[in-house]
């Protein structure tokens, strides 16, 4: 192809999604983000400028089929191809992350953002994506999951939606194999977003503020996963962040290196690799 390549990333009007923009910006991509707040979006829109590439903002509800359907078709409209979409929106409820409640203690509408955004939003909008990927031959489906689908992290609820936006990724992969289309799960470690630093805690499940990565580190880690021309044989895998940043030679805007969250959770894989055709 010729030409910037094409992303879009849902809820990237501000931390890990914005931070992806950025770092996908910096390799050259022309990057769509979604989101609600219209200011927010254009700030991360300027931002993508600045850093060399070129953006565009949408507004989307996450919760709305219809919506999300829309957005995709109107980036590839737009563009003429999709060649990378980031399922990274997210609504977390309002919680103790010191210590977090019990289950019971929390309300059932807790499910409607962590399943409904966090899951549900990432299948419609996978859904929409998988056809015009199809016809391009090509395509990356990237999935923002997180240790939690391992380790207990925040709530049952958030593992479950990380769990099943994983197995998402697996099956999705093994039915899209044999067109072209990549699909990944992305864990992050800790992110250093404007909400964490906020909270003023300094750890959040023994892992420290300090170690916590940028949301920058996690669009350098895709747009060189990106640039992988043998990626497509690591489809329906998990990446940790921190340790492609590692393999691709990735460093955080500062130089340094971020720490693997992989004792958080014991190691080894979440499902065994794809079987064989």
């Amino acid at each position: 192809m010729t030409g910037p390549r094409v992303a879009l990333v849902t809820g990237g009007s501000k931390g890990v999604g914005q931070g992806i923009a950025v770092g996908l910006a910096e390799a050259g991509w022309t990057v769509h983000v979604s989101g609600r707040d219209a200011e927010r979006l254009q700030a991360t829109v300027d931002r993508v400028d600045a850093a060399g590439g070129i953006g565009r903002a949408h507004r989307c509800e996450h919760t709305d089929d219809a919506d999300l359907q829309r957005l995709v078709s109107t980036v590839h409209a737009d563009a003429g191809r999709l060649d990378l979409l980031v399922n990274n929106a997210w609504a977390g409820p309002r919680m103790n992350h010191v210590t977090p409640e019990k289950f019971w203690e929390r309300p059932l509408s807790d499910w409607d953002s962590l399943i409904g955004v966090g899951l549900r939003g990432h299948y419609v909008a996978t859904h929409a994506a998988a056809p015009l990927m199809i016809a391009q031959g090509e395509g990356l489906i990237v999935n923002i999951s997180s240790v939690g689908t391992r380790a207990y992290l925040h709530s049952t609820l958030y593992g479950i939606s990380k769990a099943g936006l994983d197995k998402l990724t697996h099956d999705a992969a093994l039915e899209l194999r044999e067109h072209g289309v990549t699909v990944l799960s992305l864990w992050p470690g800790l992110v250093r977003t404007e909400q964490l630093l906020a909270s003023g805690v300094d750890n959040i499940a023994g892992v420290p503020v300090t170690d916590a990565e940028t949301p920058e580190l996690q669009g350098r880690v895709l747009a060189a996963v990106a640039a992988d021309p043998a990626i497509h044989a690591r489809t329906g895998g998990v990446l940790i962040t921190a340790e492609a940043a590692v393999e691709y030679d990735v460093t955080e805007p500062d130089g340094g290196t971020p720490v693997s969250p992989r004792l958080m959770f014991g190691g080894g894989p979440v499902f065994p690799p794809l079987p064989r055709h």
